[in-house]
């Protein structure tokens, strides 16, 4: 049996961690000693192992709590699972990593890239999967009516969307020398804040949420990175600029 400091320390999470797992029912100790003290066995461990593998692929905490409490959920079953979703992410690193390398070499001087070279693996199903997890940070009905309008545009309409969104970017990464405040880089988180309204319509809040969370989540960012070291960072301040100003 281990306990919370022992089970902490070997799968690399705090004790305040387990504490709250408990709390919200998601990771009960297999017993509680007179003392006090949580003691967890192998069938804890191996709990914890597949919250700490949907954690991994994204899930919030509440989803996983669902998913785990199904009658019908199986532990092999989900292994196979993660291990096909890894993967996809595996090969989906291996490019990025790619065109970082080329990104690296087009910066030296080295060798040209296109625009859309730039983006080589930026998925379209990830751009769609950061408005989502915004979605996600408020209201369910919101995630719903989302699923429905996107499903509606079709394949070409999706493509355009996307294709549209990469655009706003690119002409942010080139406006950057100009400062979060000018006038030329108002207008593109305008244009970001409009392009938004395909998934879903964000409140001036919201909006600050969303470009906070892609600067400080590192799924998020680890994308913008690709396409300069600090181009998340100036979206978060020119988001900050564009909702103080509407505040007033």
């Amino acid at each position: 049996m281990f306990t919370v400091k022992q089970l902490s320390d070997l799968a690399g999470v705090t004790p305040r961690t387990l504490h709250h797992y408990d709390q919200i029912g998601l990771l009960k100790p297999a017993q509680i000693g007179e003392n006090g003290y949580r003691y967890y066995g192998e069938e804890s461990i191996l709990h914890l192992q597949q919250i700490l593998f949907f954690r991994e692929l994204g899930l919030p905490l509440e989803a996983i709590r669902k998913i785990m409490g199904r009658r019908d959920f199986e532990v092999l079953s989900a292994l196979e699972s993660h291990k096909v979703e890894i993967g996809k992410r595996i090969t989906r690193l291996e490019r990025l990593v790619e065109t970082v390398d080329n990104t690296i070499s087009h910066l030296k001087g080295q060798k040209e890239m296109s625009m859309e070279q730039i983006f080589a693996g930026f998925a379209p199903e990830e751009e769609e999967k950061y408005a989502r997890e915004a979605e996600q940070m408020y209201d369910p009905e919101i995630v719903r009516e989302s699923n429905r309008k996107w499903k509606a545009y079709g394949k070409e309409k999706q493509q355009a969307i996307l294709a549209e969104g990469r655009q706003i970017y690119v002409e942010m990464l080139a406006a950057m020398p100009k400062g979060a405040d000018s006038p030329v880089v108002q207008s593109l988180v305008e244009r970001w804040r409009k392009h938004m309204e395909y998934f879903w319509t964000p409140e001036l809040d919201q909006l600050l949420g969303l470009a906070e969370m892609y600067n400080a989540d590192q799924r998020f960012k680890a994308n913008y990175d690709q396409m300069h070291p600090q181009l998340a960072a100036f979206i978060h301040e020119a988001v900050k600029v564009y909702v103080g100003i509407r505040k007033k």
